[in-house]
């Protein structure tokens, strides 16, 4: 089985699927503490909610984080792309701990020193699974160019 190395913009890609959805998920959390109590019963509060400063940057960074995911989807298989998700509890710890001041327990730090853990384990394997080729397999254009009689 062969290793294939990840090219500078797949480490980006990668990159900004660990940091956009942390990132995120603190402005979510940054502006919610700010709003009242929210009840679906009441969907004009939601509807308020989203168009406050701190809550539509988290959702934009949500945004970019699901492009980035996507991205990532399209050249390595989800048990590669999922784990680089899960560097993101370290980013929502730190985060958490020192900008939006939250007490976190010694046991969530030693979960999150576990996954870290189990993250550098599935980074040493390869992001996309080699299979046979075979007539089902999916062609990029380039290969079907050169598939062509000429």
């Amino acid at each position: 089985m062969a290793h294939h190395k990840l090219s500078p913009r797949q480490y980006m890609i990668l990159t900004l699927v660990a940091v956009c959805a942390p990132l995120g998920d603190t402005c979510l959390s940054r502006g919610m503490t700010h709003m009242p109590h929210i009840s679906l019963a009441a969907p004009g509060t939601l509807i308020a909610a989203v168009f406050t400063p701190w809550i539509a940057l988290g959702i934009a960074l949500l945004i970019g984080f699901f492009a980035s995911y996507l991205t990532a989807l399209s050249w390595a298989d989800l048990t590669f792309v999922l784990p680089a998700t899960a560097f993101g509890n370290v980013i929502v710890a730190l985060l958490s701990r020192f900008w939006l001041r939250e007490a976190i327990s010694l046991e969530r730090w030693a979960g999150i020193v576990l996954i870290t853990v189990g993250v550098g384990f599935v980074a040493q394997g390869p992001p996309l699974t080699e299979r046979p080729a075979d007539a089902n397999t999916k062609k990029s254009p380039v290969e079907i160019e050169e598939a062509l009689p000429r």
